[in-house]
């Protein structure tokens, strides 16, 4: 389903359009759905389907706004005014029919490919405008411009989007708070025989039932909990198990992702102590994150702290990242990243362990870097369930 803009996409464009009047190019030139949506408030169904971009937006220092997209879109982008039928470029063939001659009725093969609309909306721009194009937009407009009139945006427009407003937090905070219920009933629900599916198809019923897009329910026990990405089976969980869940949503166009760890009966010292390191690990990433550190410290003081705990070897390739309207922003909470946290970045801090044959835990938590330190945006237990 396509998404339409609303009044915080005015207020992100907006942010953009007085960073532009610093840049060093004339025109930001984005096809990145991500960057796209950015800066318009719309998603379309067909990148969905054919999981590549198929839309191009350009936006300029004085707001002027275009957007290049398939003909099919035209009715839901001129209808929710995301811009004018002078300002949507489409290409190939789609038929709305009109009684009043609306206009996405006449854009069927007004540019029959891709690449005639990309020359068409490359014409637009002002003719010796440097261009500021992300890599998206880069390949689907290749060749169509000077090179020497193209700057990589890619990086300008991840630092736009990094520091998020307000009201981008109020959204990451409601899929923080559906997507931990949904795993909070599901850990109600375990008992002998219940199976690895049964609390799936409940957590997705749930996300959806709360207005979300479920995108991942990994929800495995037993030794199947160390499966890092697996999906769900008909397994029923028995006494002593690790049931372990790591969900990912998205609402309203932002992303929760968020794991927890349960046991079926009285926990194990090994399964108690080895949970107690990994939630120490998390827990000092909490307590260390304010702005100024770097992604690579944040990294070294979660890693150091499981070891320190007396859960060796530990090792981690990452241990969390930024999200927002993608799951994985930037930066990573990984060694290399000596990227400084400031105010407003939001990130998912995690620390998994996964013993192949013996089983894995998780605890995985959305926060919002403060003034002082950070906050967390969930607020379900990140304690060992014990059931």
């Amino acid at each position: 389903m396509a998404s339409a803009p609303t009044e915080l996409h005015d207020e992100l464009r907006g942010r953009v359009v007085m960073a532009l009047a610093d840049a060093e190019f004339d025109w930001l030139v984005v096809a990145q759905p991500e960057n796209v949506g950015y800066l318009t408030g719309y998603r379309s169904l067909s990148e969905t389907m054919r999981r590549e971009p198929t839309m191009v937006a350009a936006l300029d220092r004085s707001g002027e706004l275009h957007l290049m997209g398939p003909a099919a879109d035209a009715g839901p982008v001129l209808h929710d005014e995301v811009v004018t039928a002078e300002r949507y470029v489409a290409y190939g063939r789609f038929y709305f029919e009109s009684t009043s001659g609306a206009p996405a009725s006449r854009m069927a093969g007004l540019h029959p490919s891709l690449r005639d609309a990309g020359a068409a909306l490359v014409d637009r721009l002002s003719h010796g405008a440097t261009l500021g194009i992300d890599a998206a937009a880069a390949a689907m407009l290749a060749g169509l411009v000077e090179p020497d009139r193209i700057v990589d945006a890619s990086g300008w427009m991840a630092e736009r989007r990094s520091c998020k407003t307000p009201a981008e937090v109020r959204r990451l905070e409601r899929a923080a708070r559906l997507t931990e219920g949904a795993i909070d009933e599901a850990i109600e629900r375990i008992a002998p025989g219940v199976t690895e599916a049964d609390l799936a198809r409940h957590i997705a019923a749930t996300l959806a039932a709360g207005g979300g897009a479920p995108k991942f329910v990994v929800v495995t026990s037993g030794e199947r909990s160390a499966l890092a990405d697996a999906a769900a089976t008909g397994r029923a969980i028995e006494p002593g198990d690790l049931v372990r869940f790591d969900i990912g949503c998205v609402l309203d166009g932002y992303w929760a992702d968020l794991g927890r760890t349960a046991v079926l009966g009285r926990p194990t010292e090994l399964q108690r102590s080895r949970y107690e390191a990994i939630f120490a690990g998390e827990q000092a990433q909490l307590d260390g994150a304010r702005p100024g550190v770097t992604a690579t410290e944040l990294y070294d003081l979660a890693v150091t702290s499981v070891r320190s705990h007396g859960l060796v070897p530990y090792r981690r390739h990452h241990c969390g990242h930024a999200i927002g309207s993608e799951v994985y922003e930037r930066p990573i909470i990984a060694s290399g990243w000596d990227v400084e946290l400031r105010e407003g970045m939001t990130f998912c801090f995690e620390t998994p362990f996964y013993e192949l044959g013996w089983g894995g835990m998780m605890v995985e938590d959305t926060v919002v870097i403060t003034e002082e330190g950070c906050r967390l945006l969930n607020v379900s237990d990140r304690s060992l369930r014990v059931l």
